[in-house]
């Protein structure tokens, strides 16, 4: 039987890292998690897909919280004048009742970020298009970004047949028991009208020595 294990938490301390850091009494654990998990949400729901939003990282001090946001179209995240900015400042602090610091990366590649790309596979899939030219045209425009190898599974009810089943494309390598191996890694959900569809990506960029 095969073990599965997520290629991020398998990785971390080695080529990953958190995208929570912090330290807390016991006490304490159970509310700055809460506090983490409905950042992530208010951030999802308030940007969602539209901001292409690749991930949130979260670093406490104890008079200071730092929330960034890696996302690959920084105009929508910050609005016209700033004005999206400083209404998620103001809507996070209200979750932290501390002061909170805003700070945003723009991703030059999206096609190199599995959550982008099972992202744009998802969209695809919730209007209808062809589930095998979606990943095909997905994995092909992340070997032409620059990536050693691509992985791409979809599962459910493809192109609204009666029997769910699952696909893949795979173009290049990806070493998946290679600790060192930088790989990404995302699964997202595309709703559709015949049900769930789960897109997984695996994306290898190349050895970390």
């Amino acid at each position: 039987m095969g073990q599965k294990v997520n290629p991020i938490s398998m990785r971390l301390q080695v080529n990953k890292d958190w995208q929570s850091k912090w330290f807390s009494p016991k006490k304490d654990y159970s509310t700055f998690l809460t506090q983490d998990l409905k950042v992530r949400k208010l951030i999802d729901k308030n940007l969602g897909s539209r901001a292409a939003i690749n991930k949130v990282e979260i670093a406490r001090t104890p008079n200071l919280v730092t929330v960034t946001i890696h996302t690959a179209k920084a105009g929508v995240v910050i609005g016209r004048g700033g004005n999206g900015a400083n209404e998620l400042k103001v809507a996070i602090e209200k979750i932290y009742q501390v002061p909170t610091r805003i700070n945003i990366e723009e991703i030059k590649k999206s096609d190199l970020f599995a959550k982008l790309v099972a992202e744009n596979i998802a969209h695809q899939l919730e209007k209808r298009m062809s589930f095998r030219k979606a990943i095909k045209s997905a994995a092909a425009a992340t070997m032409r970004a620059g990536a050693k190898g691509v992985r791409i599974e979809v599962s459910g009810r493809l192109n609204g047949v009666e029997m769910s089943r699952r696909e893949k494309e795979v173009a290049g390598s990806v070493p998946l028991q290679t600790i060192r191996a930088n790989i990404d890694y995302a699964q997202v959900n595309a709703r559709t009208v015949a049900g769930i569809i789960g897109v997984k990506v695996w994306i290898y960029k190349g050895e970390v020595n």
